[in-house]
């Protein structure tokens, strides 16, 4: 199994603004993210983020994916293939069967899963925006991780793809 975490940044490192405002995000970044996901046919977020985006419209494109949320709280789950568990390890037992896995946020969420070694791969979409307030790529941790540049994509005009392989 593929570990890979798949993220829309601002050039300076945000997933979203203070108020988990995420409008700023391309049609670009989310036809390729959610075809990322699609094929995976899973994917792994926090409760915030489940709440996020299920309440966008595109979110319907995703309705067969199975869908983990990571959280201690009390979530509300919409679909019979969205399922919720306590920790990174239990999150991916829960997808044993799948080939890859897609994290997908917030910067809770991806700071576990790389203090406890679970990522191999990275994209990070980096849109052409900087804000000084929001939610960070990661949460502060105890963690370090090289990196290798696998490709680079354009996936518009302004909006650059990074894929890295995250070195153990």
């Amino acid at each position: 199994m593929k570990i890979i975490l798949y993220m829309c940044i601002t050039a300076n490192g945000y997933i979203a603004k203070e108020d988990d405002n995420t409008n700023w995000i391309s049609g670009e970044e989310w036809d390729s993210y959610s075809k990322m996901i699609r094929r995976a046919g899973c994917m792994v977020v926090g409760h915030r983020t489940y709440d996020i985006l299920t309440k966008q419209p595109e979110f319907s494109e995703l309705s067969a994916v199975k869908v983990v949320i990571v959280s201690n709280n009390k979530v509300t789950i919409i679909s019979e293939n969205h399922v919720i568990a306590n920790n990174p390890a239990s999150a991916i037992n829960l997808l044993k069967d799948f080939d890859e896995v897609i994290i997908a946020g917030g910067g809770k969420l991806n700071s576990s899963f790389v203090v406890e070694g679970l990522v191999d791969e990275m994209y990070l979409d980096i849109e052409p925006l900087v804000f000084g307030k929001g939610i960070q790529l990661f949460s502060p941790a105890d963690f370090e991780n090289k990196l290798e540049l696998i490709e680079t994509n354009k996936l518009s005009k302004n909006t650059l793809q990074l894929h890295y392989k995250v070195l153990k």
